[in-house]
């Protein structure tokens, strides 16, 4: 069994906090580049940000960038996603995916977790 599975999303006010969690089962989370994906009502599934195997690179989506930071732990098999300043627009479904390379184009993932829901609203 292959499984990612999103934690901790939430309602929270706008310039509030949250930090999502990806955990991994049946494979080794170490394998794989990872991205985290969100998708509004109406909208296209959009990449948020990726970390590589190694965790040396990473990408973040200009339109999170200088609030989010992805990182990973190896020891609990888990990706996370910080996300600080949160705005109404970040409000979406909170995707995390597996890829044997580190990209922003969901095509290129293998591996696709439930989803966890991220609303942001005064």
């Amino acid at each position: 069994q292959v499984q990612l599975v999103e934690s901790g999303g939430g309602l929270v006010q706008p310039g509030g906090s949250l930090r999502l969690s990806c955990a991994a089962s049946g494979f080794t989370l170490d394998y794989y580049a990872i991205g985290w994906f969100r998708q509004a009502p109406g909208k296209e599934r959009e990449g948020v940000s990726c970390i590589s195997r190694s965790a040396e690179i990473t990408y973040i989506a200009n339109s999170v960038k200088g609030r989010f930071t992805i990182s990973r732990d190896s020891a609990k098999n888990t990706v996370y996603l910080q996300m600080n300043s949160l705005k109404p627009e970040d409000t979406a479904v909170y995707y995390c995916a597996a890829a044997g390379i580190v990209s922003m184009r969901k095509e290129q993932y293998d591996y696709w977790g439930q989803g966890t829901q991220v609303t942001v609203s005064s």
